[in-house]
């Protein structure tokens, strides 16, 4: 299927003026197509730095830098007379509820449409080449959104992220009905617009490189110290955790505990990152050579029974997947799996209580799964 190419130009909204007549011209519509862009590679204090809508007639580039009070939005996305269609939506939900409080109702996820068909290649970039010969350029995924003027290939770029959303949609929906698969793919739209957070804990972030677990509890505390550092320093200059000092150096640093700044270089510090950081660096190691030893979280080892019903419900889940041609985690999604492992149903009513949110995977699962957990149990008896 070939679309239109010839594009007219998109409406830029950076004024409380254009702001109402994009408002206007949304709440008109049953369907929009929507994006964001945000500068989290270039800034401590990540914000959503460009908000696009698509219309059948229309592209917005909406400049939330320009713009005090975004408001008028929330009729939009709370609307459930109007759906939003997104690509991969988790970032976007998140980012428009830290910046703005809104929450989106009635949304349709192209990425979550793909997953549940079976698509092995999920970037909107390859949906658009297999079904419309379409080629998006992808060069400026990277670029930093935060900057203005916006250079016209940035503007085009983030046009396109939105104008053939809506041709994408209509396009998967008609293969989900057509295979059975559009109440699954909509479990996961409703999942995909629950806000769930990101960052974490600053102070447990420590616990998150890679490699922290091979480390001594001494060396952890260390690291520790380090971590809290970089994160005071990158919030002052307002630049990334990895565009201060990256993972692999305080990694280093906690190991080899210099004491002395021409020690630094030699573990492959920069000149620049000596000069701006070098003397934090080495009085957080040194206080976390004298500091309360930390400890890394432990999760509790689950009961054995319940980790048997989980392998089961895994082994269950793998095979129903690949008779569908899917990824396992669109047959059960992993959260609701493990709820039933600890839970033990031992009826379709009491399963029914855990997947309140999933009654296609009730309706269509349910026995199997109650089949794989009590089958779990009778082994274990055996």
């Amino acid at each position: 299927m070939l679309l239109e190419t010839t594009l007219t130009p998109p409406v830029w909204v950076n004024s409380q003026q254009s702001l109402n007549l994009l408002v206007d011209d949304l709440k008109r519509q049953t369907s929009i197509a929507v994006d964001t862009e945000a500068n989290s590679l270039h800034a401590y204090h990540e914000r959503v730095c460009l908000i696009q809508f698509s219309t059948r007639q229309t592209d917005y580039l909406l400049d939330p830098l320009s713009i005090a009070n975004l408001s008028q939005l929330e009729e939009i996305f709370a609307n459930p007379e109007i759906e939003k269609v997104f690509h991969a939506v988790d970032y976007d939900v998140y980012g428009l509820n830290r910046d703005y409080g809104f929450s989106i109702h009635n949304l349709f996820d192209t990425m979550i449409a793909a997953r549940t068909l079976g698509y092995s290649s999920l970037g909107l970039g390859s949906l658009l080449k297999e079904k419309f010969d379409i080629e998006l350029n992808k060069r400026f995924q990277k670029a930093d959104w935060g900057q203005r003027p916006l250079t016209e290939e940035l503007i085009d770029y983030a046009r396109l992220d939105t104008h053939y959303l809506l041709d994408l949609r209509n396009t998967l929906e008609r293969e989900l009905r057509a295979k059975g698969r559009w109440e699954l793919a909509h479990e996961d739209f409703v999942r995909a617009s629950q806000v769930n957070g990101h960052n974490g804990d600053p102070r447990e972030r420590w616990q998150r490189i890679s490699g922290q677990q091979d480390l001594d509890r001494r060396q952890q505390t260390i690291l520790h110290e380090l971590c809290l550092v970089r994160e005071k320093i990158a919030e002052k200059l307002d630049r990334p955790l990895f565009k201060v000092i990256g993972d692999h150096h305080l990694l280093l640093l906690a190991q080899k505990s210099p004491q002395k700044m021409g020690d630094l270089t030699e573990l492959g510090l920069s000149e620049r990152q000596v000069h701006r950081l070098g003397r934090a660096m080495i009085e957080a190691i040194q206080r976390g050579q004298t500091a309360p030893l930390v400890r890394a979280t432990e999760m509790d080892r689950a009961p054995e029974a319940v980790l048997t019903r989980l392998q089961r419900l895994k082994a269950w889940r793998k095979e129903t997947a690949q008779k569908l041609g899917v990824e396992s985690d669109v047959i059960l999604p992993r959260v609701t799996m493990q709820a039933i492992a600890d839970r033990n149903p031992h009826t379709l009513q009491e399963l029914a209580e855990i997947m309140r949110e999933s009654p296609w995977r009730l309706e269509h699962y349910g026995p199997d799964i109650l089949k794989a957990t009590h089958t779990a149990v009778a082994a274990k008896k055996g």
